[in-house]
């Protein structure tokens, strides 16, 4: 994003944002009483943050591991260039596939995939990413260990 589409926050807006990260579940009252505002000013400095899309969803993050999806697989897919697009927007809208990002280098892809077992693995890559035109090349990497996964941004 270029700077001048930047959005401007304050340093009370980026307070609620980074208590909103550690814990999105927390109320108003809670924040407000962490940064000395009312309940109300909370609610109405959340609600600005989601109109200007600096806020654009809360979710729950899941353990994979804990609800079967045991093998994580990161992949670097180059693809043609005319089929980046059509092979991203594919592999997005894979079941297996959690992100998805277009990197710099020879038209790459970064996913991430999270699968039960090596079986369910080897399935998505010969059946569904090998069975995709236009790519050129697949470099896979297992995850063997999570040091820190953090969802939400330091401010």
């Amino acid at each position: 994003m270029e700077k001048s589409q930047r959005l401007k926050i304050d340093d009370t807006d980026k307070e609620i944002l980074e208590l909103l990260i550690e814990d999105g579940r927390l109320s108003y009252a809670d924040i407000g009483k962490e940064i000395d505002l009312s309940r109300v000013a909370v609610r109405s400095r959340v609600n600005q943050l989601i109109e200007r899309g600096i806020i654009e969803k809360f979710t729950a993050v899941v353990n994979s591991e804990k609800v079967g999806k045991e093998v994580s697989a990161f992949f670097e897919v180059d693809c043609e260039p005319r089929a980046l697009v059509d092979v991203a927007e594919n592999l997005a809208n894979n079941p297996y596939v959690a992100s998805c990002y277009q990197m710099t280098g020879p038209s790459t892809l970064h996913m991430h995939v999270l699968v039960s077992d090596f079986t369910e693995l080897e399935s998505f890559v010969n059946n569904e990413l090998y069975a995709l035109e236009g790519i050129t090349r697949v470099e896979s990497h297992i995850l063997l260990r999570r040091f820190k996964s953090r969802s939400g941004l330091k401010l």
